[in-house]
């Protein structure tokens, strides 16, 4: 097909009528055969996610008029995981994230269990998906796991089961299965009407969707969007004010970024207003996208992030959908000119022109009319950028940027770092704030007390 088609296509894929028209012909389906409001929940036993999931399905399923349909996993995708030792590390990070802000259960060091174990602990899973009452024991046997308690988990789990393990591996790769051909890659996973939803981070678009369909049995409510609801609001703007005048010196936001990522056009949005509202130094240093780093990105990623991102966009406020792949010609371009964006104090606006542009508008980067159109409305001079297009200069800082990422222990982007602190994905925005916020408390309380 044309690329110059393609983002009025991608418009059409990703608009709110299309959405709208996918959803209308699901329930049409599902009343049609007379079905449930049937959620399908994958849950991998070594999986944080999948143990903060979990704690809170029994009270979603008070609030909604819904059926789980249970499948576990275990054995990640390898494709899908270009760095798993690095995952497994901020997951559980995040795992504290999530636990601190919601008040779940989380272990304060990662459980050591062998392989054997954590396979027993599986089949045991795979034995109760058929069984009434999974979801009670799931969540018994999750917490022994996770609390590291081998003794108490080990009873809980029959010996029958522990004992004969590969006959229930293929129920375990029907489930793997399902999961991939169905479209995703990544367990504490929800799965209703043909769309998917991430863990607690993705939840509160489940309950909206909920909630429009008038299946709630309670008040409609959403409960979980405490990662966006008080974005720019954990100070107000005379506490910042007070607060810079007693601070000697901010560390800056780093922003881990690539042109080529839907979720760092996000980031770098609001990676702005965080930083204009806090009034603290953003540094953004791009990467080369995985594809040009000779690295895979495999189908069922395409697929579900651009479809990720228009949500996430959207309840941020931010214009996503009419794409025009900056893939090549276009990441080149972008940053050849970011040196020359920022001698003239346009760097950020500059990027966030370029972003809006390739995601938002369908402007194709990869050609004259399209850049110098990017360039201008960023307030720049079109003839000196025009004559800095093909410099390659930018190739050296682009891999010195990378080093830096891995250097954080982080692998993927959009990431941050402040002062001390990391953190991955755009999701983690609320996190950053919080560390900002508490770097101010303390330096004001530090001068004070001098």
């Amino acid at each position: 097909m044309s690329s110059a088609l393609m983002p009025y296509l991608a418009n059409i894929l990703f608009s709110d009528n299309t959405l709208k028209l996918k959803r209308a012909l699901s329930e049409r389906k599902r009343k049609r055969h007379r079905q449930a409001h049937l959620v399908t929940v994958y849950l991998c036993i070594n999986d944080g996610y999948s143990y903060l999931l979990l704690q809170v399905l029994a009270d979603f399923q008070k609030r909604f008029n819904i059926t789980f349909d249970f499948r576990c996993v275990l054995n990640k995708q390898s494709d899908m995981y270009p760095a798993p030792n690095l995952w497994h590390k901020n997951a559980f990070n995040d795992g504290h994230y999530l636990a601190n802000l919601y008040g779940l259960d989380f272990p304060d060091t990662p459980p050591t269990h062998s392989e054997k174990i954590t396979r027993q602990a599986c089949a045991q899973l795979l034995h109760w998906e058929l069984q009434p009452g999974f979801l009670e024991n799931a969540q018994v046997l999750f917490k022994q796991y996770w609390q590291g308690n081998h003794a108490q988990l080990t009873k809980l789990m029959d010996p029958a089961i522990a004992n004969h393990v590969e006959c229930y591996q293929h129920h375990l790769l029907n489930n793997e299965t399902q999961l991939k051909e169905n479209g995703h890659y990544l367990s504490a996973m929800l799965h209703y009407g043909g769309e998917w939803y991430w863990g607690l981070d993705r939840l509160q678009y489940l309950e909206r969707r909920l909630n429009d369909l008038a299946v709630n049995t309670t008040a409609s409510q959403v409960l979980f969007n405490l990662g966006q609801k008080y974005f720019c609001k954990h100070m107000t703007p005379h506490a910042v004010f007070i607060a810079q005048k007693m601070t000697a010196q901010t560390s800056p936001i780093e922003l881990f970024w690539s042109i080529r990522s839907p979720y760092s056009y996000i980031a770098l949005v609001r990676a702005r207003q965080l930083a204009e509202y806090y009034q603290v130094p953003l540094v953004v240093k791009p990467v080369l996208p995985m594809v040009m780093r000779r690295m895979q990105v495999p189908t069922n990623k395409k697929s579900y992030i651009p479809l990720d991102t228009k949500r996430e966009a959207g309840q941020c406020g931010i214009k996503f959908g009419k794409i025009a792949d900056p893939l090549g010609a276009g990441v080149e371009r972008c940053y050849a000119l970011f040196d020359y964006a920022k001698t003239q104090g346009k760097g950020h606006e500059y990027l966030e022109s370029y972003a809006q542009g390739v995601w938002s508008e369908g402007i194709r980067s990869d050609t004259e009319k399209g850049l110098k159109k990017i360039v201008q409305r960023a307030g720049l001079n079109w003839q000196e950028a025009k004559a800095l297009v093909n410099n390659q200069e930018w190739r050296h800082w682009a891999q010195d940027n990378l080093a830096q990422l891995y250097g954080n222990d982080q692998w993927g982007v959009p990431s941050f770092k402040y002062a001390d602190d990391y953190w991955f994905g755009q999701d983690r925005m609320d996190a950053l704030e919080k560390s900002i916020v508490k770097r101010f408390s303390l330096t004001s309380q530090s001068v004070v007390a001098v």
